[in-house]
């Protein structure tokens, strides 16, 4: 059992295209759901996990979002800078590694939104972090029961949580839902410049050090326009 992290990375460098024409003068972060800004959602549910610092990377539209957690205290935000370049999300976590440290770290996609159980997933995934096993745990969605996904999923999960990648023409029943965390061990080797974290994925599930932990909850897949309202429906009736 892991304590639970102090610090996390969000990823909020994304061009946001598929947000458009919302994205067009506003990084995808800020859009506003439920009465806040997808970003504030997911920093909050940080605190509230008594997480205490958030590496937040920008590149797309970097002024704004660096305003705006300009004064958060809880978690403190430090931004990872990369408006000069193209890293992908796994470039990304190499760069930010000097500021993450080298304990394990949650790491968030910023427009993942999810409403928790009877118990906080974040505390659920640090509970269930071995690091002698896994070098990354990732929350696991249902598709059946998400909101605003309709693929074939990622990956289908073994009894002990080992997860195992969809192939080509498979649905299975588990989808990433952008919240995980992962040890910095893992990047030890990692290549340099622009890459996707999904190598990083393929490259422990070979190792068979990569699991997942079923969210307990609702995920909502915020990809579209037409995907905040859904998510704003269920997010409000959660909260009535």
């Amino acid at each position: 059992m892991l304590v639970t992290p102090a610090k996390a990375m969000i990823l909020a460098a994304g061009l946001g295209v598929r947000m458009r024409p919302l994205t067009d003068h506003m990084p995808k972060p800020l859009i506003p759901v439920a009465g806040q800004p997808l970003l504030d959602h997911v920093l909050d549910k940080l605190a509230a996990a008594a997480v205490t610092e958030a590496v937040v990377n920008v590149h797309y539209l970097p002024d704004q979002i660096i305003e705006h957690v300009a004064a958060r205290a809880r978690p403190r935000v430090i931004i990872s800078d990369e408006r000069d370049l193209v890293l992908g999300t796994g470039g990304a976590v190499v760069k930010a590694l000097p500021l993450l440290g080298p304990a394990p770290f949650f790491h968030l996609n910023a427009d993942t939104m999810w409403i928790d159980g009877v118990r906080p997933n974040l505390a659920r995934l640090a509970e269930a972090f071995d690091p002698e096993r896994m070098d990354i745990l990732l929350l696991m969605a249902p598709t059946t029961s998400s909101i605003g996904y309709a693929g074939r999923g990622d990956y289908a999960m073994l009894a002990d949580g080992a997860l195992r990648k969809r192939k080509e023409h498979q649905v299975v029943p588990f989808v990433y839902a952008g919240i995980a965390i992962m040890s910095p061990s893992l990047f030890a080797d990692a290549p340099e410049g622009e890459f996707s974290l999904t190598k990083m994925f393929d490259r422990a599930n070979e190792q068979e050090r990569l699991f997942g932990l079923r969210l307990d909850g609702v995920w909502m897949h915020v990809g579209t326009p037409d995907a905040i309202e859904a998510a704003e429906e269920a997010f409000l009736e959660s909260v009535a």
